[in-house]
């Protein structure tokens, strides 16, 4: 998957009928998962138009999460707005 997305794009699609999910860099419309989300609807309302990766990892999902994920995949976050690890480990 090539496409590019910009966060400005992804935060447009914050409501439970048009969800967008940023995990780990990668773009996924979860709109249609919503329903059948494990977790519940409110776990992934919670994390829509946005980077949901720190509440995704926090929660430790399966690799079959991971697998089902793939299908709802919709592009790679544009690399203008992946953010660099800082050095030294300053704040």
């Amino acid at each position: 998957m090539s496409k590019e997305i910009s966060l400005a794009e992804v935060k447009k699609h914050n409501k439970s009928e048009d969800l967008w999910v940023v995990i780990e860099d990668k773009v996924y419309d979860l709109t249609k998962f919503l329903h059948e989300h494990p977790g519940g609807e409110d776990s992934l309302i919670s994390v829509a138009g946005r980077n949901g990766t720190r509440e995704f990892v926090d929660v430790g999902h399966s690799q079959e999460a991971r697998e089902i994920m793939k299908k709802f995949l919709i592009g790679n976050l544009a690399a203008s707005d992946i953010k660099k690890p800082s050095v030294g480990g300053g704040k």
